[in-house]
């Protein structure tokens, strides 16, 4: 998915930038709004500041969205009811406040995207997502269940859960995984990872298993053959 970023702020830019090339979004950076109105590469999906050098950034809404139905997330400091009125009246699909994280808006841009290429009336539902014979999770309903049952997880333990089985198999950083589970904004100690890991792994033995590679992150496995011995750390 193509991202046109339109920020004036450097800091603000490379650090929401640096994020969503790490979930596997292009982002085309620009930082006024004559330079958005004048790319013209593809783009699924426009963040624009309000707050630019050259121009009113609702002005820049309004004549984005009047060239097509692109989505515009605005982010702003401005946290005025006005502006977010304002901006969604002139077109504008989402308003985010800054500060932000970058988890934040990724899930904005997911349910923007959502609303604005629905589902074909013929698709079939979505139920749970199935890992192995054990391990169900209702992304809907935010519900874990093991063999049928519910497993009651804290919510941090749910979003880590999640998170990890988007990709499973695949290692995740410890810095990716904070900044996704635990918001962009987390200055804290990285322990709090590895007491979830922790938990996580106790709850769901022989369901999955979360590997650690020293110095890098964590992969987790799902236990494909049921195995209830448990899993190893």
């Amino acid at each position: 998915m193509h991202i046109l970023l339109v920020e004036d702020d450097e800091p603000v830019a490379h650090s929401l930038r640096r994020g969503l090339l790490r979930y596997g979004f292009a982002v085309e950076w620009v930082g006024t709004g004559g330079a958005a109105l004048a790319y013209a590469g593809p783009y699924d999906v426009v963040l624009l500041d309000l707050g630019l050098p050259d121009a009113d950034g609702l002005d820049i809404c309004k004549a984005l969205r009047s060239r097509g139905d692109v989505p515009i997330i605005v982010i702003s400091a401005r946290s005025d009811e006005t502006d977010r009125v304002v901006g969604l009246e002139l077109g504008a699909d989402d308003y985010v406040s800054k500060p932000f994280g970058v988890r934040e808006v990724i899930a904005r841009i997911r349910a923007v995207m959502r609303r604005t290429q629905p589902r074909p009336p013929s698709a079939p539902a979505t139920g749970p997502d199935r890992y192995g014979p054990r391990l169900t999770i209702d992304r809907k309903a935010a519900r874990v269940r093991l063999d049928g049952a519910e497993v009651s997880l804290a919510p941090k333990e749910y979003d880590l859960l999640a998170f990890l089985t988007e990709e499973p198999g695949a290692l995740m950083s410890r810095e990716q995984i904070m900044e996704a589970v635990w918001d962009a904004n987390w200055f804290g100690p990285t322990k709090t990872l590895d007491v979830h890991v922790a938990a996580l792994r106790r709850k769901l033995a022989g369901a999955i298993t979360i590997e650690a590679v020293r110095g890098v992150g964590f992969r987790l496995i799902v236990d494909e053959d049921g195995d209830e011995s448990g899993s190893a750390s």
